[in-house]
């Protein structure tokens, strides 16, 4: 199953979502009618008054229900973080010196550029010593993943890199979006039992006083309608355990053989799992809203449950290991009980970290695994298999389109060696609150001195003087930097960026918009990379939580994907004869049969400002087509360069379709 499959698949999901809650809704209605009927002896009322009081109790109702869910999701458009600081979670700093924290980010930062996404938020739950996770967020740009501070102290590194690998196949696939929506849902439909604790209580207190006063228990009705809602409640609380195990049970099974995909190994998650299994506090979360999350944890959020939303533990292990015994569990019980496991002190053991290092040794020494030395200062050869700029490959597009959103092993690998050469004080730089964003915008300057000049110009006019010199500084300083490395740099500088108020990311945004802006002569790679960036971060700034936007059909955006294509085959053929055939290998790729004429906008690459969102918003099978018709005018002679492969992760990440590292991988 590829990416858009995938996508496909969360759309009928976020369908049967929509049917189960309608389902839900209608039983509570039911519940709710019945009791306010016998509630208030209306039973007997002619038909029209009966069915006067029955369509104001059901419209109160579905009101109820429907404006708690709605506040709900509003409440959740902050992002993943937001998610994670109700749970108690705390940020992990992006410069952290703390072993574990700062072993955690090395991770997560790896699994991001591996996977072709934003770095995204991190968290850990300190009150938590269970091992546990998540990842939640509307899109990879305002995603977070926290652990529980039980993972970061009883897993290895191996084993914390499966719990993040499975966590980011959550990311990349679109399943976040799905989990945060049921969160909203479900809150609507549990919201009733609130009310009718409120409602039953203030009965009975009620009936009391009023028993006291011989006025003939009138809070009776009041009482029993809370009682009502009550059981309509639990009816939501049925449906709600219903409605997570039937949209999660699944995924759990596709994001672990993810996590082996990504890792190249089963050991480090089928290893979280047992000592899950093996350890006396498992996965179960203290937090009182951990019902609420259950469907979107790592493991399950509590022993038992009616319906549970995670498949059985010893059927994820054996599905990693087939030859696992489950009696295995009880022997790995009985040992940590007399000594629990330290991650730490296991990495020094397994050789994945030196004894008293910040992080692990040097990835030459163990060649399976992804990892970076963490001393300052240090030289750091390209390892061998690295990217390196100015090569050519061999490239076909079927194999790109497998490549979407499903990092392997080897891109793992290539996100490790590009934070091995990137010098740390550019890595420094980029985790900084404050030099994050001279660093940026020091990226996005173009390296044509004349363009640079009026970018220069146009940022020192509308945003500063002090920002445009301190960005030209930054350009300055990475004059050497290869270009496959400025994209993983750019990604690098998110956790610092959205640590800053909102008005200093909208003074940011208006500035990188000012770059893209400056003269219109910036080449496309430079544009693209500036618009991915902007873009990143206006969804970092306002998540979206509509709906369903991918909807539009490739015959309403056939103007804008030719608009595209023709920028392409321009820029990658200087001839235009050479050109045009490598466009009309893009349109007959795309739209087989069609007559669509080879016209470069006049404008250039700011044509494409009103394309993005008409071809973002195309069905995952269309998007499909129009990622393999950019494939095949980008590499129209069988071949691509970094640079080319560079673009094209640029215009996959517009497109969210994110590609992994591919330099050196992808042969046809």
């Amino acid at each position: 199953m590829n990416f858009f499959e995938r996508q496909r698949q969360v759309r009928r999901l976020s369908t049967r979502l929509v049917l189960l809650f309608v389902l839900a809704v209608v039983g509570i209605v039911v519940v709710v009618n019945v009791a306010a009927l016998v509630a208030f002896n209306a039973t007997t009322a002619d038909p029209g008054q009966l069915a006067g009081f029955i369509a104001m109790v059901t419209v109160a109702t579905l009101a109820a229900i429907g404006l708690a869910a709605l506040v709900r999701t509003l409440a959740l458009r902050g992002g993943g973080g937001k998610v994670a600081r109700e749970l108690g979670g705390v940020p992990v700093p992006a410069n952290t010196t703390d072993p574990e924290l700062r072993r955690l980010r090395n991770v997560v930062e790896e699994m991001a550029l591996a996977s072709g996404v934003p770095v995204p938020e991190v968290y850990v739950l300190p009150e938590e010593t269970a091992i546990n996770a998540f990842a939640a967020g509307w899109t990879p740009s305002d995603a977070a993943v926290a652990v529980t501070r039980g993972a970061l102290q009883r897993l290895n590194r191996d084993e914390l890199q499966g719990v993040i690998a499975h966590e980011f196949s959550h990311v990349v696939n679109g399943d976040m979006r799905l989990n945060i929506r049921l969160m909203g849902l479900l809150f609507g439909i549990l919201f009733l039992t609130v009310i009718g604790r409120g409602l039953a209580r203030a009965g009975v207190i009620g009936g009391g006083r009023s028993r006291g006063n011989n006025s003939g228990g009138s809070a009776a009705p009041l009482a029993l309608v809370g009682l009502a809602l009550l059981v309509a409640g639990y009816v939501g609380v049925l449906a709600g355990r219903l409605i997570q195990a039937s949209v999660s049970r699944q995924r759990e099974y596709l994001a672990d053989a993810s996590a082996v995909q990504y890792t190249r190994q089963t050991r480090g998650i089928a290893g979280a799992l047992k000592k899950i299994g093996g350890l006396s506090d498992g996965s179960e979360l203290k937090s009182p809203k951990r019902d609420e999350v259950g469907h979107m944890l790592f493991g399950e959020a509590a022993r038992t449950s009616w319906f549970a939303t995670h498949p059985p533990l010893t059927d994820r292990i054996k599905a990693l290991e087939p030859s696992f015994d489950p009696a295995e569990l009880q022997q790995l019980s009985r040992r940590w009980a007399a000594v629990p496991p330290s991650g730490r002190q296991e990495d020094v053991a397994l050789g994945l970290a030196p004894a008293g290092a910040p992080d692990r040794p040097d990835p030459a020494d163990r060649p399976d695994t992804a990892a970076r030395p963490e001393e300052a200062g240090r030289a750091r050869p390209a390892r061998p298999g690295s990217p390196v700029g100015g090569g050519r490959i061999r490239v076909a597009p079927g194999e790109v389109l497998d490549r979407v959103a499903a990092p392997t092993a080897t891109a793992y690998t290539h996100a490790a060696a590009i934070l091995d050469r990137i010098p740390d004080p550019l890595l420094d730089r980029a985790r900084d609150r404050q030099a994050a964003v001279p660093l940026l915008l020091g990226l996005l300057l173009s390296a044509e001195p004349e363009v640079r000049q009026h970018q220069y110009a146009a940022v020192a006019q509308r945003h500063g003087q002090h920002l445009a010199d301190a960005a030209l500084r930054a350009a300055n300083d990475l004059v050497e930097l290869p270009a496959e490395l400025r994209l993983p740099l750019a990604e690098l500088t998110f956790p610092a960026l959205r640590d800053r108020p909102d008005p200093e990311v909208e003074s940011l945004l208006a500035a990188v918009f000012t770059l893209i802006q400056a003269d219109g002569a910036i080449n496309v790679t430079e544009y693209c990379l500036s618009r991915l960036l902007l873009a990143e971060l206006e969804e970092s700034l306002r998540p979206d939580s509509r709906w369903r936007t991918d909807r539009r059909k490739l015959t309403d955006a056939r103007s804008a994907a030719a608009a595209l294509l023709a920028i392409l085959a321009q820029v990658g053929h200087p001839d235009r004869g050479e050109a045009e055939r490598a466009y009309q290998a893009g349109v007959g790729t795309l739209l087989p049969g069609t007559n669509l004429p080879y016209a470069p906008p006049e404008n250039g690459v700011l044509a494409l400002e009103t394309a993005w969102p008409v071809l973002d918003g195309l069905r995952p099978g269309d998007k499909e087509r129009l990622v393999a018709a950019t494939v095949a005018v980008i590499s129209h002679d069988g071949m691509m360069t970094v640079p080319e492969i560079e673009l094209l992760r640029t215009i996959c990440g517009l497109l969210h379709c994110p590609l992994p590292p591919m330099v050196g991988d992808v042969t046809g």
